[in-house]
């Protein structure tokens, strides 16, 4: 078994966003052709923890190059406070000749990195007709970071970044490391969620939080929202928005917004479409521009598998990682 450390994995999907995007644009089109097994995601709570959680998602790839796993992710908070990462993963894949485990990787870069490929491909596919000329990232942590990564790869013209987090000291942390990934952008900081949704036609949400705290009122009409934390925007208003998801079912759970706007509304009816169905084209969209449109991806583990997969290949070929030839005996 090929244990892949952490500084290995940073090294070798550096510099790849582009590729990561179309992974995961051909990864969406098997899901949506039915190549795929994604079972829904573990949650393991602590009765006297309620912030903290670890979630197991596995999965199976078809195709081509057909591949099984697991991820097993954490998110603990308060980790923040203490200077640590919130989350931290590991990434583990199965021969599918055998079944024995053949490789574990550092997983939380390679979450990192397929969330942020997530956005990119909606972002690119949804703003098509109108692109931005700015984001606005609410939450300053690894993933909206990532995020902007992504995004400099698949959409030109990005002059402007604002930023909004509830420590400003953060935000202004993280200001920094915006203006290394886009030097020659404008990054301002916005005092209150409602200026950072007023700034920009294209917003991010990463953050922790685990209910609605916000309406999207500020935001124009025809405004993207790439509601990737899942848990920020009050349900009232995503049903009189536009939404586009990664798997609905995957997604109407666990008290996220959708869930919740499921619940109210005694169905599925508000979303408009999945992903998967807008690179296949099994389904059309065509938003109002007098709506905000809401993409909400529940992150679905063959995503991760697709990049593990990848970087599994590559650590083979260049000789990196470490390798265990008695993990079995």
């Amino acid at each position: 078994m090929l244990v892949i450390r952490q500084s290995d994995v940073e090294k070798l999907l550096s510099g790849k966003e582009r590729e990561h995007i179309e992974t995961v644009r051909a990864t969406y089109e098997l899901h949506e052709q039915g190549a795929t097994t994604v079972p829904h995601s573990i949650f393991l709570r602590f009765p006297d923890q309620p912030a903290n959680r670890i979630i197991g998602l596995p999965s199976y790839r078809g195709g081509d190059r057909p591949a099984a796993g697991m991820k097993w992710i954490s998110s603990f908070p308060g980790n923040i406070k203490s200077g640590i990462a919130r989350a931290s993963a590991a990434m583990l894949l199965n021969s599918l000749r055998t079944g024995h485990p053949e490789a574990l990787l550092e997983g939380s870069l390679i979450s990192a990195a397929r969330t942020a490929a997530s956005a990119a491909l909606a972002a690119e596919m949804l703003t098509r007709d109108r692109r931005p000329g700015g984001v606005s990232l609410i939450g300053c942590g690894v993933i909206n970071l990532e995020i902007l990564r992504y995004l400099k790869a698949a959409i030109d013209g990005l002059e402007e970044v604002t930023i909004y987090d509830s420590s400003t000291a953060r935000a202004e942390e993280f200001a920094r490391a915006c203006e290394a990934i886009l030097p020659e952008a404008r990054i301002s900081l916005a005092a209150s969620i409602d200026e950072a949704l007023a700034a920009q036609s294209l917003i991010s949400f990463a953050t922790s939080a685990g209910e609605p705290h916000t309406d999207l009122t500020a935001a124009a009409p025809g405004t993207v929202v790439l509601h990737i934390s899942l848990r920020d925007i009050d349900p009232e208003t995503l049903v009189q928005a536009h939404n586009i998801v990664d798997d609905a079912d995957h997604v109407c759970r666990e008290r996220t917004s959708l869930h919740l706007a499921e619940r109210m509304t005694g169905g599925r009816a508000f979303i408009d479409a999945s992903i998967g169905q807008l690179i296949a084209g099994t389904k059309t969209f065509t938003p109002s521009p007098k709506k905000v449109t809401i993409y909400s991806p529940f992150g679905l583990g063959v995503l991760d598998l697709a990049l593990a997969v990848d970087v599994h290949e590559s650590a083979r070929a260049l000789g990196l990682g470490v390798e265990i030839t008695d993990f079995l005996s």
